[in-house]
């Protein structure tokens, strides 16, 4: 039976890109186990709109800039305990209309979370991406598994190296220089505060059935894909920092509810009331349209889950029926306040 550190000693975390969608509900987990918590975003993907409920929190602290402004992450780096490195680029979209700026995003900033992480000697989680399987055919993905990817003219597979690259540069750390390491790869991840601004397809579906326009669908619809409650990601994260055995190894974080993206529309279509016009409201528009010519995109996307349960017990709590719904209360009924008081204090925190 795996053992787990004590989740009820309150440690001083720090998560880079936190002002993000995920990084935001793994502030909150942290925030309520009692922890201490730092952010550290750019602001390129993430929003301060995320972490504006909790800055009133005296266990919590944002800063704004680049993980790869050294002096600032080392100082940030030797005031924790823990690190949960989360800052990326973000999106397929971002990664094919700007593929020079994501590699050197992705790449240089794990570079120097883990140079800082090592001069202190403190535990880093690196988050990573089921994009690393590419091309893959063998269904469901397991950690072990051999990885294809495409041609380097298709920037398209630029994402899926580079965060191979993460990974290889976080387990030769623990290897050759001892440092505790864990990564986690996640799958298709969803929930309230996640934009479809970089083409994450149930956001983009909810603000689209919500509005009452045409939901795209890219190709035929017919690849299928399974996603994550994020609440249900935050568990296993959480529970992978807590279990001494993680460290060294790689772990799938997903849902193995399949559902092809066309089907996805029409259960969208359904929850906001739209079921009867479903054929008007969906548009197929061709991969080479939509991104780029010569894209290519996995048929399915299945996560092989059984180590991360064998380790820490973890399995999904949340079906899709109820990302659904959460994520369309949350469009439904946003009313976000201004960022720009935000916006203001923030140059303070960023130069103390």
């Amino acid at each position: 039976m795996p053992t787990f550190e004590s989740a009820n000693k309150p440690k001083r975390v720090l998560i880079t890109g936190g002002m993000g969608f995920i990084g935001s509900h793994l502030s909150e987990a942290l925030l309520a186990q009692g922890h201490q918590v730092t952010v550290v975003d750019n602001l390129s993907t993430g929003r301060c709109d995320n972490i504006q409920h909790l800055v009133a929190q005296p266990r919590f602290r944002y800063v704004v800039d680049d993980i790869t402004h050294g002096a600032v992450l080392n100082r940030l780096v030797g005031e924790c305990d823990l690190v949960y490195h989360l800052a990326s680029a973000v999106g397929v979209k971002l990664i094919v209309e700007n593929p020079l700026q994501s590699i050197e995003t992705i790449v240089m900033g794990t570079e120097a979370v883990l140079k800082a992480a090592l001069e202190h000697r403190v535990k880093v989680l690196i988050a990573s991406t089921s994009e690393v399987y590419g091309k893959g055919s063998r269904i469901p993905f397991a950690e072990e598994d051999d990885v294809v990817l495409g041609p380097t003219r298709n920037s398209r597979w630029s994402y899926a190296a580079s965060k191979m690259v993460d990974e290889f540069m976080g387990l030769a750390y623990f290897r050759q220089k001892g440092l505790p390491v864990v990564i986690f790869r996640l799958f298709n991840t969803v929930g309230p505060r996640q934009t479809g601004q970089y083409g994450m397809v149930v956001p983009r579906f909810v603000q689209a059935a919500l509005q009452g326009a045409p939901l795209t669908v890219y190709g035929d619809g017919q690849q299928s894909r399974c996603f994550l409650h994020v609440r249900d990601a935050i568990v296993a994260i959480t529970r992978l920092a807590e279990c001494p055995q993680a460290v060294g190894e790689v772990f799938n974080v997903g849902s193995t509810e399949q559902v092809t993206i066309l089907e996805l529309a029409h259960r969208v279509l359904r929850r906001v009331g739209h079921a009867g016009a479903a054929e008007e409201q969906i548009v197929f528009v061709p991969y080479k349209e939509a991104y780029a010519e010569g894209f290519e995109d996995m048929r399915r996307r299945i996560p092989d889950v059984s180590k991360i349960r064998r380790y820490t017990g973890w399995e999904p709590q949340h079906s899709l029926e109820d990302i659904l719904l959460d994520v369309i209360e949350h469009f439904a009924s946003a009313k976000f306040p201004s960022a720009t008081p935000m916006l203001e204090q923030r140059q303070l925190v960023a130069q103390e």
